[in-house]
C-alpha cells in the first residue's frame, strides 16, 4: 500500500458508524422529492429537504426543463466564457436580475461555486474581507483563496463587527460576508445593522441568500428585500438548489462588479455552463414564486407550527425563527443514533456532527416545505419527542 493510502486508511470513522448500525449518509432515495419519499421501498416523511417552496417535483417545472432539453440538448460542452452561453442564459440572468432589483447578474454552474468564484476574487491583498464564523462553507473556502486580509466576527455579533471594521486601514476595500439565514442554526442575519455599519466604515456588503430566497421578502426575494435594504447591499448571492427547484447558483450586482467578475473568477471561466434543464427549471421557480404567494404564507404557516410544538416539548432550538430548525443533540454518537430511530419511525432528517460543528454544538437539523401538510408535521413533533424522550434529550 503507498504512503498516501496508508494515510488515509486510519480514517475509520465512517466504518465504526457503519459497525454501529447507526450510518446516517447516503440513503438512496428512490421516488421524486416530494414531503414523503420512498427508501429501499419503504415510505418516510422527508424532512430534510432545501427545497423550502416545495417546487423540486412540480410538473410545470419538470415540462420546461423536458422542453429546454428538447431544442438545446442536455449540456452546453464548454463554459460561459466560451462556447457555453445560451440565450435562455442570457435570459435566466436578466429575469433574476429584474426579480432581485439589482443591475446585473452571473449565472455559475453551482451555488457553492459563486462563492467560491466572487469571494476569492473581489478584493486585493491590502484589502480586507470581513465574515461571521458561522458562513457557509463556501464562504469560508473563497476567504481562503482569497489574497486578502482576513477577520472573523463573533456570529451576529454586531459589536464584534465593528471592532473589526476599526482595525482596517480606511482607504482599503472592506468587504463584509454574510449568510442572510445561517443553514444550520437558522437564525437571521442583522441586515439592516450590517447596513449601516456598512456605511459608517465605508465597506460593501455581500449577503448570502441561498436559504433565504423563497422564504423571506416579497415573493420570496431573500432577506435583503425583507429588510427593505436591497440597494444598500452590494452583492445579493442565490443559488437554484433549494428553492428554485434546479442546480446551479448567481450573484446579482452591479456592472462595474459583474464586468470584473466576468473576465477573472475562476470557478465561473473555468467551469461548463449549467445545462438547459437547470435554466429552464430555474426560469420557471421563479414565475410560480411570484404567481403563488400561498406557497410562502403556508410555509411560514407551518413553521410556526413546528416552532411552537418543539418548544412545547423542550427541545433546544436555538435561536431560529426560520423553516431551519436545529434539535440541538451536544453528542456526536448520540446524533447518530437519534437520526437512526427517527427514521426507524418514518422520518427523514440530517445529522450535523463535527468537525461540521464542534463536538458540543451537534444538531439535527429539521427543514420545511411548503407543501408538506400540517398532519405531516404533527407527525415528525410526535415521533421527535418520542425519540428524544427515550434517548434523555428532554427533561
Amino acid at each position: 500500500m503507498k504512503l498516501l493510502q496508508q494515510k488515509l486508511a486510519k480514517y475509520d470513522v465512517p466504518q465504526q458508524a457503519k459497525a454501529a448500525g447507526i450510518y446516517p449518509y447516503f440513503r438512496a432515495i428512490d421516488s421524486e422529492q416530494d414531503p414523503e419519499v420512498t427508501i429501499n421501498g419503504r415510505k418516510v416523511l422527508m424532512f430534510g429537504s432545501n427545497c423550502y417552496t416545495g417546487l423540486v417535483n412540480d410538473p410545470r417545472i419538470k415540462e420546461a426543463a423536458i422542453e429546454a432539453t428538447r431544442k438545446y440538448g442536455t449540456g452546453c460542452a464548454g463554459s460561459p466564457f466560451l462556447n457555453g452561453t445560451l440565450d435562455l442564459h442570457k435570459k435566466l440572468e436578466a429575469r433574476i436580475a429584474e426579480y432581485i432589483g439589482k443591475e446585473d447578474v452571473m449565472i455559475y454552474s453551482t451555488g457553492f461555486g459563486v462563492n467560491l468564484g466572487v469571494v476569492s476574487t473581489l478584493t486585493g491583498r491590502e484589502d480586507y474581507i470581513i465574515w461571521d464564523e458561522q458562513d457557509h462553507a463556501s464562504i469560508i473556502e473563497g476567504r481562503r483563496l482569497s489574497f486578502s486580509k482576513s477577520l472573523k466576527y463573533k456570529h451576529n455579533n454586531m459589536e464584534s463587527l465593528e471592532q473589526q471594521l476599526r482595525k482596517c486601514e480606511p482607504d482599503r476595500v472592506k468587504l463584509i460576508v454574510t449568510d442572510g439565514v445561517f443553514s444550520m442554526e437558522g437564525d437571521v442575519a442583522n441586515l439592516p445593522e450590517i447596513v449601516r455599519l456598512a456605511k459608517q466604515y465605508n465597506a460593501s456588503v455581500m449577503v448570502d441568500e441561498a436559504h433565504s430566497i423563497g422564504v423571506f421578502g416579497r415573493g420570496g426575494r431573500g432577506t435583503a428585500d425583507h429588510f427593505g435594504v436591497t440597494k444598500d447591499v452590494d452583492l445579493i448571492m442565490g443559488t437554484f438548489s433549494k428553492s428554485f427547484a434546479s442546480l446551479g447558483g448567481f450573484i446579482a450586482t452591479d456592472k462595474e462588479i459583474t464586468n470584473y467578475l466576468r473576465h477573472n473568477s475562476r470557478s465561473y471561466i473555468f467551469t461548463a455552463s449549467i445545462t438547459p434543464a437547470s435554466t429552464a427549471a430555474a426560469l420557471k421557480a421563479i414565475d410560480i414564486m411570484e404567481a403563488e404567494p400561498e406557497r410562502q404564507e403556508n410555509l411560514w404557516a407551518l413553521t410556526e407550527y413546528a416552532l411552537e410544538g418543539f418548544r412545547n416539548m423542550g427541545a433546544e432550538i436555538g435561536n431560529t425563527s426560520t423553516p431551519i430548525i436545529p434539535l440541538y443533540i451536544r453528542d456526536n454518537f448520540k446524533t447518530f443514533k437519534i437520526t437512526k430511530e427517527l427514521f426507524d419511525e418514518g422520518i427523514f432528517v440530517n445529522p450535523v456532527v463535527s468537525p461540521a460543528v464542534a463536538p458540543h454544538d451537534t444538531l439535527i437539523r429539521f427543514s420545511l416545505m411548503a407543501t408538506h401538510t400540517k398532519e405531516q408535521v404533527t407527525r415528525c413533533l410526535e415521533a421527535v419527542e418520542r425519540v428524544f424522550r427515550a434517548n434523555g434529550i428532554l427533561n
